[in-house]
């Protein structure tokens, strides 16, 4: 297949502006995004990129788990589509960018490819993965999964949020429960353009990152149960404090995550204490765990772990332990096609680049599984992310814009 020309590139000026009018929708409280999955905002987001989509001559399908499919044709009915995009949702203080710019870059190829009547043999589909980061309902990605196996409909319809609402029925609320058939569609390919969400790029001064691998994920819910008591009252030897026994758990994550740098990582992030009053010992925490390797064998030996130095600890001290596994995948290997398309592009016009392992999970992760994929970054100030000061610069956005142009015309072949 030929390659397209280096002069080829999108409008950056255009890319820009449709993301700063996207940021209106679902403002947040200091410059960023509250546009949660499935919310009022989430809806109103959707319906303008159907509005775009449908004037750039797409047909908008949509399935029944709210994923959207805008579909500019190729010249033969029979090729299957290269699809590109990525998420319009956000977290509750989330960025203008995260999983945004995927979406609107796809959009904007479209668009480009329009203004210079090109036309490609398979068709071209701007994709937006419903509940990418998995806030509200979790788990991550969980559209994305369905799409790909990983996930039944019925179990994601089943997520709820923190109010007992469920994803289903919200689904059908905010009026953005198609008709199709999840994971019915058959994909050439699927690319998606991301910010690095890492300080990276930056560092190393790189215009582009061509990411060649994503790294697994585990997430373990544990719960520590001990005895509510008064804080004031209660002499020392007589406490059971599901608070004290998180602290030192928390201390064996962060040490067991040193034990395998320098690529694996180790936090809790969501931590729930109960009765969370200021003159009750806490008795009980719920806490989820999040270790992150691109080696599967590093992410089961941290979880073992886990287990064996947190069931000490709590056995120490009196307390009660339980863990669950809510949520994780396998490190990804992405197809080397899609990713030499993409290097292939940053070399032809003239971006510095570099490899990259993805320390975040992406649709792109499960979508790896049913069809060829790959993925493109752009550096983020400072590698900032799910932070409403998220920031990235025009020129950013371009070049990852056009690395991803190339790559989606070159597989989805121009027609001369």
């Amino acid at each position: 297949m030929s390659a397209p020309g280096e002069n080829l590139k999108i409008n950056g000026d255009r890319l820009w502006d449709s993301l700063m009018e996207m940021a209106l929708i679902g403002p947040g409280v200091a410059g960023g995004c509250n546009r949660q999955t499935l919310t009022d905002e989430d809806a109103e987001g959707r319906a303008l990129f159907q509005t775009w989509c449908e004037a750039a001559g797409c047909s908008m399908g949509v399935d029944t788990m709210g994923n959207m499919f805008a579909m500019r044709p190729g010249t033969d009915p029979e090729a299957l589509p290269v699809y590109v995009g990525s998420h319009l949702d956000t977290q509750p203080t989330g960025g203008k960018y995260d999983g945004v710019l995927g979406v609107l870059a796809g959009l904007e190829l479209i668009r480009t490819l329009n203004d210079l009547g090109i036309k490609t043999k398979h068709p071209i589909v701007a994709t937006n993965w419903t509940n990418e980061e998995g806030t509200r309902f979790a788990p991550a990605m969980l559209a994305s999964g369905v799409f790909a196996g990983v996930h039944t409909q019925d179990w994601a319809y089943a997520r709820e949020d923190a109010e007992g609402k469920s994803f289903g029925d919200e689904l059908a609320r905010i009026g953005w429960k198609g008709d199709e058939v999840v994971g019915a569609r058959k994909m050439h390919a699927f690319f998606e353009l991301h910010i690095e969400q890492g300080p990276i790029l930056e560092a190393e001064g790189k215009d582009i990152g061509v990411v060649t691998h994503g790294q697994g994920l585990s997430w373990t819910q544990v719960t520590i149960t001990g005895k509510d008591a008064h804080t004031g009252s209660t002499p020392m030897p007589m406490r059971k404090n599901a608070g004290l026994g998180m602290a030192k758990v928390l201390e064996l994550v962060d040490e067991i995550a040193w034990g395998h740098a320098p690529h694996a990582v180790g936090a809790a992030g969501h931590i729930d204490v109960y009765p969370n009053s200021r003159n009750v010992i806490p008795g009980k925490v719920v806490f989820t765990v999040d270790f992150r390797s691109p080696d599967l064998s590093v992410i089961e030996d941290m979880e073992a772990q886990l287990k064996a130095g947190a069931t000490k600890i709590c056995a120490d001290m009196g307390l009660g332990v339980e863990f669950e596994k809510v949520g994780g995948f396998d490190p990804v290997a992405f197809d080397e096609g899609c990713v030499t398309a993409l290097r292939n592009a940053a070399e032809r016009l003239g971006y510095s680049h570099m490899n990259l392992i993805s320390g975040a999970g992406h649709d792109a992760c499960w979508v790896n599984q049913v069809a060829p994929t790959a993925m493109v970054m752009c550096p983020c100030v400072d590698g900032l992310s799910h932070n409403e000061a998220e920031e990235i610069s025009k020129d950013w956005a371009t070049a990852g814009a056009d690395v991803l142009l190339h790559a989606v015309v070159e597989t989805a072949e121009i027609v001369e």
